[in-house]
């Protein structure tokens, strides 16, 4: 069976299933939630350290976390959004002795930049105004003929690109709601941002998307 797409929840039960399962020791649930969620821990534990063996070893040490402390989780939270703060934790502080500059969560202000900014999510499919743009389905449509599949490459290259010239804080909440789809109350949770700071992070990372875009059709 395929594993769920990166930061999907694994629908093999309730959280509470999931955790009794884990509590008895059920290797496949265990298999299964691994693969389900490692690849967006990857990516957002690579926010917090300066190399990539470094976020597999954040995950990992995440994973040990996690299933040694079930025995004291109270559900105050979801099984993934408690695994992901202990994965933040950790890459935080694999950050802190690499002496690598810990991205900053402090309250942003708005610079008054003016840039656009858009209320849907995701990209547009080939019939809209600007192809691979935003929709508000949240996902990009899929673009089945050789030429329209190419451009749809080039545009996913280019908003990678402007991902990762974003600010770091910016670029890290983008990714977390528009990448790996969590919610705007997750986001605050495991970063410890104020919901109208969470709400600007994302307001100018999004524009600054959308400007990038624009410019490269206009082109």
């Amino acid at each position: 069976m395929d594993a769920p797409p990166p930061g999907a929840s694994v629908q093999t039960g309730t959280d509470r299933d999931l955790i009794e399962s884990l509590r008895a020791g059920d290797e496949a649930t265990f298999a299964q939630l691994v693969r389900a969620w490692s690849p967006a821990m990857l990516r957002l534990a690579r926010n917090f350290v300066s190399t990539s063996q470094s976020a597999e070893d954040a995950v990992q040490d995440a994973w040990l976390g996690m299933l040694n402390g079930l025995d004291r989780f109270e559900g105050r939270a979801s099984l993934r959004t408690w695994t992901f703060s202990i994965l933040v934790n950790r890459a935080k502080s694999r950050g802190v002795r690499e002496s690598r500059t810990v991205v900053d969560l402090r309250v942003a202000e708005d610079d008054g930049n003016g840039r656009p900014t858009v209320d849907p999510e995701r990209f547009q499919g080939p019939d809209g105004r600007y192809p691979g743009g935003w929709t508000p389905e949240g996902v990009p449509q899929p673009w089945h003929q050789p030429e329209k599949r190419a451009v749809a490459q080039e545009t996913v290259g280019l908003i990678e690109q402007a991902l990762g010239d974003l600010p770091a804080r910016q670029r890290l909440v983008v990714t977390m709601r528009d990448v790996q789809g969590f919610s705007a109350d997750e986001v605050c949770d495991l970063l410890g941002l104020s919901p109208g700071n969470q709400r600007i992070l994302l307001h100018r990372g999004r524009g600054a998307l959308r400007a990038a875009l624009e410019e490269y059709y206009r082109a």
